[in-house]
């Protein structure tokens, strides 16, 4: 993939930090669009503006023309939504890393590390083999960048209609800004190639969209599932009577 092997290299990290939904959505985001951009929009796109024909002979015509209906090309709008959309991801995977590193060095610590209320301090996020629990303060990164994720999504797909004004390619656009002059025809070459192109973009782009709300729905009800599971385990083992409480429940009172 050439110059999207940095970014691949990282985003390949977070598939082992994120839950199931996020590692289909990975996998959309390198098939569907990462290879797709890189391996198919040369061929159909090319120079754009130099493959368009217009019926005149004006000097600087053309040019105007194009950056009139084109102010954003196609290909440079998609490298730019994939890596917006992806940043959030690179910055939890940074508080992924870091995370890791603290806990790293407290495992290495001699002797035992208290806290301000004299309780032995452990890793609470991690274990020795770096896997890492979706919790605490990692979860409310993690929810963070799932609905950073949504906005840019939603944004991206207004945005590129809110910048062409349409979804399908036209075979031909209408100039009669300077320097044309009157009304001037341009032809787009390979209308129809292009068009396929941005409806299948935009399909995966609301693909990807609906994976990030699955997503944030299901840690949502993850996390809910579990303080009901905690609360509910804690109330019963305060019903009990003292002699058949655990140890650690005992002591703690």
């Amino acid at each position: 993939m050439g110059d999207w092997s940095f970014l691949a290299s990282l985003l390949k990290k977070v598939q082992s930090h994120s839950t199931v939904v996020g590692k289909v959505w990975m996998s959309v985001l390198f098939i569907f669009r990462l290879f797709i951009l890189a391996a198919g929009l040369d061929s159909v796109w090319g120079d754009e503006q130099a493959s368009m024909d217009c019926n005149t002979n004006s000097p600087g015509c053309q040019n105007a023309c194009y950056n009139h209906w084109f102010p954003l090309s196609h290909r440079r709008f998609w490298v730019l939504q994939i890596l917006l959309v992806s940043l959030p991801t690179l910055v939890y995977l940074g508080h992924v890393l870091l995370v890791i590193r603290r806990e790293d060095k407290l495992r290495r610590k001699v002797g035992a590390k208290f806290d301000r209320n004299g309780l032995v301090k452990t890793p609470r996020y991690s274990d020795e083999h770096g896997a890492v629990q979706i919790k605490g303060s990692l979860l409310f990164s993690y929810l963070t960048q799932l609905v950073v994720k949504i906005a840019l999504e939603v944004g991206s797909m207004v945005g590129q209609y809110y910048i062409y004004g349409f979804i399908f390619m036209p075979a031909e656009i209408l100039c009669k800004d300077y320097p044309c002059r009157d009304h001037v025809r341009c032809f787009i070459p390979r209308p129809t190639e292009k068009s396929i192109f941005i409806v299948f973009m935009l399909a995966v782009s609301s693909l990807s969209l609906v994976l990030t709300v699955v997503e944030l729905i299901y840690l949502i009800c993850l996390t809910l599932g579990a303080r009901r599971r905690k609360r509910s385990n804690s109330t019963d083992i305060s019903l009990m009577p003292l002699k058949h409480r655990p140890a650690a429940q005992a002591t703690f009172c």
